[in-house]
């Protein structure tokens, strides 16, 4: 007689353990989970068990969300571009021959692309409230001009005018979201927010 080979005809009863302990493992958690509630429908603490559906999301909850989230960004926006392009700025950091120049305008790079892209979150997330979404829409084409500002604050080709630029946007977003109702107050990010966008 053949010498048997065991590992090949072991594979189909292994398979059915397998197959066997995956079903008593899903049935003793269906039988623990149903048994929380008791017998009776009570739960642990003696009131009567009741399904909650999980509530959407109202409109009322989405439009408060969406004007804290702009708040969020709109401060982050505005804290970065006070911080390290118009303060700096106002105190002659810019300047060539001026100490610490180059890590001024280091910052400042990071600060306007920053500012940019909180800008378009902001923007975008207006759009979850009307009043707020009728207050930022005719500021989309001022956001948009600052796409290439960070880069030309990094190389220190940025003058009086970009920087009354931003201070403008900002300032008009802080307007548009005070005038529906979203007040936005400078909240300075960290420089490792900053380069991490």
């Amino acid at each position: 007689m053949a010498p048997r080979d065991t590992a090949a005809g072991d594979a189909p009863i292994r398979a059915r353990i397998r197959r066997a302990v995956v079903a008593v493992l899903l049935s003793c958690a269906l039988v623990l989970s149903t048994a929380a509630c008791g017998r009776d429908g009570r739960d642990g603490t003696g009131d009567r068990a009741t399904a909650r559906p999980v509530a959407a999301t109202s409109s009322a909850q989405a439009q408060k969300l969406a004007k804290t989230r702009f708040v969020a960004n709109a401060g982050l926006a505005a804290g970065a571009a006070y911080q390290w392009i118009v303060k700096p700025y106002r105190e002659g950091k810019f300047k060539k021959g001026a100490s610490g120049r180059k890590l001024a305008l280091i910052k400042a790079g990071l600060a306007g692309a920053f500012a940019y892209n909180r800008l378009k979150a902001a923007a975008e997330n207006a759009k979850g409230d009307p009043l707020l979404a009728k207050a930022v829409a005719p500021l989309e084409a001022g956001i948009a001009s600052l796409k290439g500002i960070g880069a030309k604050l990094g190389k220190g080709e940025a003058g009086s005018a970009e920087v009354r630029t931003v201070e403008k946007v900002i300032g008009d977003v802080k307007d548009a979201g005070s005038s529906a109702g979203a007040t936005v107050k400078d909240k300075v990010p960290s420089v490792s927010q900053l380069s991490g966008g």
